[in-house]
């Protein structure tokens, strides 16, 4: 009797503590994958706000250029429609996009100035170009931490056993974001 009584209680504990086990599991794996989901909406959030400071940049840029080149409505319209439709953005893929076209519209802008040597010259038209430029390399990072942290992400959700775990919790890849390869290609602009 006594026998059989230990038995029943290493059964017992052996079974609670699988369930601890598989308990601690879910938990773990769970956390995990919400830490990197959160990870990539903390990486979306920083591509999304060196988006809006470059935005914030472009229309004192167009004010110094327009002073100079106000015949060039058609650049700066264009440029206001692009600026337009990457703040309306709702999805990675419409960010993307919208950041295509604001680089061709800005492309544009660059072989206008070309026409201006006192634009070129200009102070404010200066450091509105220094700091447009160094907002195109915070949002360069921003973008590669971005979809480095998808890459993770995505691998992660995929992965068994955690596949598992995410397809339950409704986790699904989620979106690179990722340029047209003609915006990859600087536009050569001479200001001499």
């Amino acid at each position: 009797m006594a026998k059989k009584a230990t038995t029943v209680l290493i059964a017992g504990a052996v079974i609670v503590l699988m369930l601890i086990g598989g308990i601690a599991w879910y938990v773990g794996q769970r956390n995990s994958l919400i830490a990197l989901d959160e990870s990539v909406n903390g990486a979306w959030s920083e591509v999304d706000n060196q988006l809006q400071r470059r935005s914030d940049l472009i229309p004192n840029l167009v004010s110094t250029v327009q002073g100079f080149a106000s015949q060039e409505q058609q650049v700066f319209s264009d440029i206001a429609d692009a600026r337009a439709r990457l703040a309306g953005a709702q999805t990675v893929s419409e960010t993307a996009e919208g950041y295509e076209r604001m680089e061709s519209a800005l492309s544009r802008l660059l072989v206008v100035v070309e026409a201006y040597p006192e634009l070129r010259s200009n102070q404010n038209f200066l450091r509105l170009q220094d700091e447009l430029a160094g907002t195109e390399n915070r949002v360069a990072v921003a973008r590669q931490r971005y979809n480095s942290s998808v890459q993770t992400y995505n691998a992660r959700i995929r992965m068994f056993p955690a596949s598992l775990l995410a397809g339950s919790l409704g986790m699904t890849a989620r979106e690179y974001f990722e340029v047209d390869e003609s915006v990859r290609t600087v536009p050569e602009v001479n200001f001499d």
